[in-house]
């Protein structure tokens, strides 16, 4: 028959036999004595290993009227470990203890950050479970805003839900460690130190006046007022530099996606210095990518190093790295420019010519066509896009940016001029680029068909190339003015002094004084359009 006795412990009862007692109390002694060298802590560490044993003892006992037993203390040794110093330990506990070998059980357990937190710590605690860094569990909450107010409910929720690492134990439970002896006093120690240098730098001259304490209790109030903008400022960052950087990636590398720009092929082929480099694209790619992605990502880097405190600072070695790289980037860039602006310096122009069969006694009429097969649109009308199409298995540049004139022709024959204009390097690089401009038109039975596009070549791509169609009749000539000619007229002299869509679809007689409309009831005006 054994004696019970009641203990007190890490502020619970127990109903523990005297045997058990015995191993409980020389082994708490132990620990004492191999603390006794540095005091520092001390009692805060024996208090904390005492709660843990509590614990421990508390998932053991189902029953308040249950009495602690030998094994059960022995069984909490082997989780706690041994002291680190058994030289003063009694001998009549180490005979108990000499067979077992230290064990560890590691349970990580769920906790909320309270040393580590910028609202309520959940995003550290998250961190600390899943071994993840709190500044990616915080990125993540910022991503999800957007998402209906998801990360905000799941955080109150957790908020809630999750208990805060407190104690000791609960800190090392909280990061994986194995809650025993060593880790214990290894913990209290770091934080008692880390108190004692607070200390240290106190100011204790002597007791400040009510003005003094007023302003320290301003300047706490302001310096948290100042990091709590510095931490949005870093959210904006980090968000910024993220939405930019997706959407850099997205239109460089989507194709058939930003029509809105010209041209149907993405951002990187509609960068005109880039397509008429001699450098080649993979290379001038490259670096528009380090050019713009650097910054971006240093944006990004700066917004978590204001927000997290334990971001690292980046190396001298990466960051020189990475500043040769954006300098190298940077340079292929503005070299490319330069090359492209010299590229089309100048403007040049090749005029052609040609005398039409139509004589005044003749009725001409004139009508503007597409090519549906190359190049389908619902509406013809003037703009200086520009669109890929194949023709003759060839790539070439399509484009609407035409010019039609009427005027009074200058002697006795009807002729039409077409004048193509381009840019290049030099005035005689520009000729040759119009030079290379495809137009088409066709005569037929005194009509006159001309095409609503022209056809370049896809190197001349960004060189503000177009084309000025102008046809000089003689007096006493008639035109009769197709629908489809509306978009595409410029010039249009005529003695009703009124707009060209009301003589459309009419028919038009030179005079000396322009262009007259032979059956059509309008109102004269002073002004000529």
């Amino acid at each position: 028959m054994n004696k019970t006795i009641n203990i007190n412990l890490g502020g619970f009862f127990f109903h523990i036999d005297e045997p058990a007692y015995h191993i409980l109390k020389k082994y708490l002694e132990a620990i004492a004595n191999s603390l006794s060298d540095d005091p520092n802590g001390k009692d805060e560490i024996l208090a904390d290993i005492e709660a843990r044993i509590s614990e421990l003892l508390s998932e053991k006992i189902q029953d308040n009227r249950q009495v602690v037993n030998e094994e059960d203390i022995q069984s909490i040794i082997k989780i706690m470990g041994q002291p680190e110093d058994y030289a003063d330990v009694d001998e009549g506990y180490t005979e108990y203890h000499s067979s077992y070998q230290r064990k560890s059980t590691v349970s990580k357990k769920m906790f909320r950050d309270g040393d580590d937190k910028f609202l309520g710590g959940v995003a550290s605690g998250i961190g600390h479970y899943f071994n993840v860094d709190a500044i990616w569990i915080r990125i993540l909450f910022i991503l999800l805003l957007p998402a209906g107010g998801f990360s905000v409910y799941t955080y109150i929720i957790l908020w809630v839900l999750v208990p805060e690492a407190k104690t000791t134990a609960e800190k090392l439970q909280m990061q994986g460690e194995p809650v025993n002896i060593d880790n214990i006093e290894k913990k209290i120690r770091t934080e008692f130190e880390n108190v004692s240098n607070k200390i240290k730098n106190a100011d204790y001259s002597g007791a400040k006046s009510v003005f003094q304490n007023f302003i320290d209790v301003l300047g706490k109030i302001l310096l948290r007022f100042f990091q709590l903008i510095s931490k949005f400022i870093g959210i904006v960052l980090i968000l910024l530099s993220i939405v930019l950087l997706v959407a850099f990636i997205i239109s460089a590398f989507s194709f058939s996606t930003l029509e809105f720009i010209g041209l149907n092929e993405g951002l990187m082929s509609n960068l005109p210095f880039i397509y008429q480099s001699v450098l080649p694209s993979w290379l001038l790619y490259t670096c528009l990518f380090v050019a713009i992605g650097i910054p971006l990502s240093m944006v990004f880097y700066l917004g978590t190093r204001i927000v997290s405190k334990s971001v690292k600072q980046m190396s001298k070695v990466v960051s020189l790295t990475l500043l040769g790289i954006w300098i190298v980037s940077f340079l292929i860039l503005v070299f490319t420019g330069v090359e492209y602006h010299s590229q089309n310096a100048y403007n040049g122009s090749k005029v052609y010519s040609n005398t039409l069969p139509i004589t005044p006694k003749d009725t001409l009429s004139i009508k503007i066509i597409n090519n549906d097969n190359l190049f389908f649109q619902n509406r013809l009308y003037r703009n200086n896009d520009q669109t890929l199409v194949t023709s003759n298995g060839e790539e070439k540049i399509y484009s609407n940016h035409l010019y039609f004139d009427i005027k009074k022709s200058e002697n006795d024959s009807i002729y039409l001029k077409i004048r193509k204009k381009s840019e290049g390097s030099n005035h005689q690089n520009a000729i040759e680029n119009a030079d290379a401009i495809d137009y088409n038109y066709q005569l037929n039975n005194k009509q006159l068909v001309l095409d609503s596009y022209f056809l370049s070549p896809i190197q001349n791509r960004f060189r503000n190339e177009s084309i000025t169609i102008t046809l000089y009749i003689t007096n006493g000539t008639t035109l009769y003015l197709n629908n489809s000619t509306r978009n595409f007229i410029n010039h249009y002299p005529n003695t009703k002094g009124v707009n060209i869509s009301k003589l459309i679809d009419h028919h038009l007689l030179m005079t000396p004084s322009g262009l007259d409309c032979t059956d059509c009831n309008i109102q004269t005006s002073n002004t000529n359009i």
